[in-house]
């Protein structure tokens, strides 16, 4: 029972894979919402392997590398191909070209995952934006129905500039925190239950718009928890 307990995480890794494909058709359709509701499903199955995989000490090689594929559907594909769709609709037909710089966020996404596999420093932590963090936020677009967003999506400077941002911020080398709990003490976890809290918060006030602002909380408690680090304080 428990051995087959143990392919749970790859199970939920597959689901992950899964829903980035039924994304993918569905952006293909026009569905863009449903294509953004698709990276938050997998976004949970991605969050859930990983948390399954620590509570049944089920790590193997197999899996790392097979979570890494699923991303790069989920978290990298995807979300290139909702903004591809929403160049394409905000640019003119002479300048359709600059749709295809959509997916610079593909391939930092790609380079992401790569450098993660080997990167010894990213145990713990994460350098760069993670490849869902950086998925969710395009993701928050096509679902706004705030005024001020549907209008910016109908900017193709604003998206080529967001694109630009995202994939670079991917692969920079900014410290985040990482959300691995080896035990789940108020201690050692404080700034990422503060972190939940205050993104639970906002989902419910904000809606679709509290994405990026959360996304700018975690980059902000992330520089935080690196300067307690540093001065020798606990987070």
């Amino acid at each position: 029972m428990l051995t087959k307990l143990r392919y749970i995480p790859n199970g939920l890794t597959l689901a992950n894979l899964l829903s980035g494909c039924v994304g993918v058709v569905a952006v293909a359709k026009g569905e863009l919402a449903i294509g953004s509701y698709c990276i938050w499903i997998a976004a949970l199955f991605d969050f859930f392997d990983g948390l399954t995989a620590r509570a049944l000490r089920a790590y193997s090689s197999i899996g790392g590398e097979l979570d890494s594929l699923a991303d790069m559907v989920s978290f990298g594909f995807l979300p290139s191909f909702i903004m591809f769709v929403l160049l394409e609709t905000s640019l003119p037909e002479e300048m359709a070209w600059l749709s295809y710089a959509a997916f610079l966020i593909a391939v930092c996404s790609a380079l992401r995952l790569a450098i993660f596999n080997v990167d010894t420093r990213q145990t713990q932590s994460f350098i760069g934006l993670p490849t869902p963090a950086s998925a969710l936020l395009i993701s928050a677009l096509p679902l706004s129905t705030r005024n001020f967003v549907i209008e910016l999506i109908n900017i193709p400077t604003f998206l080529i500039v967001l694109t630009m941002l995202d994939a670079y911020i991917m692969v920079s080398n900014i410290k985040l925190m990482a959300f691995k709990f080896d035990n789940f003490t108020w201690k050692k976890n404080k700034l990422k239950y503060i972190f939940i809290a205050l993104s639970l918060v906002l989902v419910f006030v904000l809606n679709t718009l509290a994405i990026p602002v959360v996304i700018i909380l975690y980059v902000i408690l992330s520089i935080i928890q690196n300067s307690l680090a540093k001065s020798g304080g606990k987070p």
